[in-house]
């Protein structure tokens, strides 16, 4: 006698399965109940699954289209059709409401998606290419506003798209909790948003020419739990959208500033005292005079503070660490001032993840914050030289980890901009230091390269001596080994999703 499990017992096993489609779409085809469950799961963000599969990006475009093109009413088909677009497909009558399931919905992605599908096809009318992208974009967009029925994720970013679509009604939009968009979208979608959706836990707003209109202000207004604010302006300014922040104050705790310039108003960042986290990335920073306030506010839940690109004058920093270091678990900054790095050791005891620059020579620095930061557990380093500086030297680098890392460290990142000083026998040695640590502890050991310069450090007969070093140390299950890209890392620490 078979068993079968309940559905609702077999749905909360294969949430588990989210991250891993190959395996959910294998669950497709063991019967109509786990079909059923599993297409829920696959489709609940299928822009996920697009950037999950990057080696046949195509196949899997041409399978979400067709999906999506047979699903369309009747009235966008005739549309479409009489306008002589038409996509063949074998996919006559679908077996499910595919589009309802979407709980994640992306303009770019759909005007994409819709581009790749129509870009090498030839026109056979008078339509244009992007006349037949409009279209087809349009009747897609307008399905799934009539369709999704609890859309939990809007991106909606205008400059990225070639068309100008107008937005529909879209009730599923009252369950909203994340909103991605840019100032310069027509005010009716901020209204019609206004009148549904009052429960965003997080916005991102991105000004590009053109500031907050009325009914933008009026939607970050009537939000009643903002938790994450991320502002981006280039060539623009978010001032006039600080006066609707007011209501937020006390209940937003993750704030994402990035610019293009140091002038732009940020001193209103001194009424958020409940923020946790917050990201200050400007690619052009000047002045950074506004920075004069906060570094005396205190801030006392701060548990995160990033500071890429260009950083504030360091004695800024280094006041606003002795106000607020003693809550920061990570602090990421490109700056290599040896004052604020010493600051680091003396104002962040409870320090576990830290992104700083050392200069040749400051191994004693990193040895001071390593003997007073006991619960650091992650660094990321630059290693080599480069045209401006030269860095930390990847021996000195591994020494001072074996003798002075505390036992909780787990995880070291570098990025090593030139060749190498390091030996295959400086590598194994301290594996084997490591290996012979107590206690016993995993280490994840991440390479950041740099394809440019990676391809000239070291020959190829050197690379694959050291792969030997390293796949030896996994096996026996000293270490962790990672590569991640340079501009893959720069946008982790950014956290700029403009593509969603």
């Amino acid at each position: 006698m078979t068993c079968k499990l309940p559905s609702d017992c077999l749905n909360e096993i294969l949430e588990y399965l989210e991250e891993d489609k190959l395996t959910l779409h294998s669950c497709l085809l063991v019967n109509r109940l786990w079909c059923e469950i599993s297409v829920r799961i696959l489709w609940r963000n299928i822009w996920n699954f697009i950037n999950s599969n990057q080696l046949r990006p195509f196949r899997i475009d041409l399978s979400i289209f067709n999906t999506l093109f047979a699903c369309l009413p009747n009235e966008s088909k005739e549309l479409l059709y009489k306008n002589e677009i038409f996509i063949p497909t074998s996919i006559s009558k679908p077996m499910f409401n595919y589009a309802a399931f979407c709980k994640v919905l992306s303009i770019y992605g759909v005007d994409k998606l819709v581009d790749n599908i129509f870009r090498d096809k030839p026109t056979i009318n008078s339509l244009s290419l992007e006349d037949r992208n409009y279209l087809a974009t349009n009747e897609i967009i307008k399905m799934f506003a009539n369709q999704i029925y609890s859309l939990k994720k809007l991106s909606c970013y205008y400059h990225h798209c070639n068309i100008n679509f107008s937005f529909p009604y879209f009730p599923g939009a009252r369950n909203l909790l994340e909103l991605h968009c840019s100032s310069n979208l027509p005010s009716d979608f901020f209204y019609q948003l206004s009148q549904l959706c009052h429960n965003l836990q997080i916005l991102s707003i991105d000004f590009h020419n053109y500031d907050a209109s009325n009914e933008l202000k009026e939607l970050v207004s009537l939000q009643n739990s903002l938790k994450t604010l991320k502002l981006s302006a280039y060539d623009s300014s978010w001032k006039n959208i600080i006066p609707a922040l007011k209501n937020h104050t006390n209940t937003i705790t993750k704030l994402h500033l990035y610019g293009d310039s140091g002038n732009l108003p940020f001193s209103f960042v001194s009424s958020f005292t409940n923020l946790q986290e917050f990201i200050f990335s400007f690619i052009d920073g000047i002045n950074f005079e506004d920075f004069k306030i906060l570094q005396y506010v205190n801030f006392s839940k701060l548990q995160t503070l990033k500071i890429p690109y260009q950083c504030p004058k360091p004695e800024y920093i280094m006041k606003f660490l002795e106000n607020n270091g003693k809550n920061i678990l990570k602090f990421h900054t490109d700056e290599n001032d040896k004052a604020l790095s010493l600051s680091v050791a003396k104002f962040c005891p409870n320090l576990k993840s830290l992104f700083i620059i050392f200069n040749n020579g400051e191994l004693d620095i990193l040895k001071t914050i390593f003997n007073n930061c006991q619960n650091l557990e992650s660094i990321k380093v630059w290693c080599g030289k480069s045209h401006f500086s030269e860095y930390l030297s990847e021996k000195g680098l591994f020494e001072t980890i074996i003798n002075h890392s505390s036992k909780n460290f787990c995880e070291l990142k570098i990025y090593n901009s030139s060749n190498s000083d390091v030996t295959l026998e400086d590598l194994e040695s301290f594996f084997i230091s490591w290996m012979n640590r107590t206690p016993k502890k995993l280490l994840s050991f991440i390479i950041i390269k740099d394809d440019y310069y990676y391809d000239k450090c070291k020959s190829l007969d050197d690379r694959k001596e050291i792969m030997k070093i390293i796949e030896k140390y996994e096996k026996l299950g000293v270490i962790k080994f990672g590569t991640i890209g340079y501009e893959e890392e720069d946008k982790e620490e950014e956290e700029v999703y403009y593509y969603q």
